[in-house]
């Protein structure tokens, strides 16, 4: 099995045009084309990492946070990130980071957060905005069936929980081919009338170029007719942040002890008790104090994150409470999400979770 087929089981769950703009995701180091050992799975690629994955037999290394972010005018070791790649590129281990695009991805990073907390009735806090497109085209009845299935294997036709989503209208096309055509219907230089179907779909932006190569290569006019429209329908299954409710309305300190255990926290930072109970929740893993505003205009009870700001606490003001769990606590989970999509889809690969604690800030 080649590494590749390891990473687009990744970018199926998190494709890497769902990341922000300042982010890198995807390929850091290596050929994903050579024959995958084993795989270890990291928060963060440290130089221990890659120790252990040489230990291991691994020759890929997926972490959360990419080792690069900015680009290089030179590789000589001054820094840990260079370090890294020149050892990765000693050893022919491939590293690969899926960053902001796994925390924006349905079934991602923030919703497995709430799943630990136990949240029901979950949804995206900040649904991605402008990322949608609407195909429509026409084509001849005979061969509806065909073009649809293949713009629906290209990407097209997700609505939330249903795929294979169209609308089709029949009706009646015209043309005329002139003398250089080869057409399928009709003859050259006449007039023509063909019983056609409008079909109708939505797709993300970054699916254009797939479904329109499937369009083109099913079709059976010589010059299809197909138009893409800009929709501006927010993307409710892809976005930052979750929100969701506990089973059961909690007393915010009950709320904040059930935070503890949950990440493992020898100590909190939160806003000032308000004698409120918790019931709606908002939640973004990382760095995610931007969606306070969502948070509070969706009337959540309370929003976590892994990082704040010291005016974060200010501007909530009394609207919520405010708990901030640590940016590594938030995001540990990670190692989890992809070893189940890798062990699902591959059963016997030997995928290993590191065993070392990367984070940087620690506790007295």
């Amino acid at each position: 099995m080649r590494i590749k087929e390891i990473v687009q089981t990744i970018e199926n769950l998190a494709p890497v045009p769902l990341q922000e703009d300042f982010d890198n995701s995807g390929l850091q180091v290596g050929d994903i084309n050579r024959e995958a050992t084993a795989a270890l799975l990291s928060l963060d690629v440290t130089e221990s990492v890659i120790d252990e994955a040489v230990s291991l037999g691994c020759n890929l290394i997926i972490s959360h946070h990419p080792l690069a972010f900015k680009p290089f005018k030179s590789l000589t070791g001054r820094t840990y990130i260079e370090r890294c790649m020149i050892k990765a590129i000693k050893h022919d281990i491939v590293i690969y980071a899926a960053h902001t695009n796994l925390d924006n991805a349905s079934q991602g990073v923030n919703f497995k957060l709430a799943e630990m907390l136990g949240l029901q009735q979950l949804r995206i806090l900040s649904p991605k905005k402008d990322s949608l497109l609407k195909l429509v085209t026409f084509v001849p009845e005979s061969h509806a069936e065909y073009v649809r299935s293949a713009l629906f294997n290209a990407g097209a036709g997700n609505i939330g929980n249903y795929d294979s989503c169209s609308f089709n209208l029949h009706g009646e096309g015209t043309f005329r081919a002139n003398e250089l055509a080869n057409p399928f219907v009709g003859n050259r230089g006449k007039f023509h009338f063909e019983k056609e179907v409008r079909i109708e779909t939505v797709l993300p932006r970054f699916k254009q170029a797939d479904v329109l190569r499937a369009l083109l290569s099913v079709h059976p006019y010589e010059e299809p007719a197909y138009d893409f429209y800009p929709l501006k329908n927010d993307w409710a299954q892809v976005g930052s942040g979750v929100v969701g409710v506990l089973p059961e309305p909690i007393p915010e300190q009950e709320f904040l002890y059930l935070l503890k255990d949950v990440f493992n926290l020898p100590t909190i930072r939160h806003t000032k008790l308000q004698n409120r109970e918790i019931h709606d929740v908002a939640l973004c893993g990382g760095a995610g104090a931007f969606l306070v505003p969502e948070a509070i205009a969706y009337g959540a009870d309370a929003f976590i994150t892994g990082e704040a700001r010291y005016n974060d606490f200010y501007d909530v003001d009394s609207h919520l409470l405010l708990a901030v769990v640590g940016h590594y606590e938030s995001e540990i989970c990670t190692k989890e999400i992809f070893f189940d999509v890798i062990s699902k889809k591959f059963p016997t690969f030997v995928v290993h979770k590191s065993a070392f604690d990367s984070n940087p800030v620690k506790y007295l």
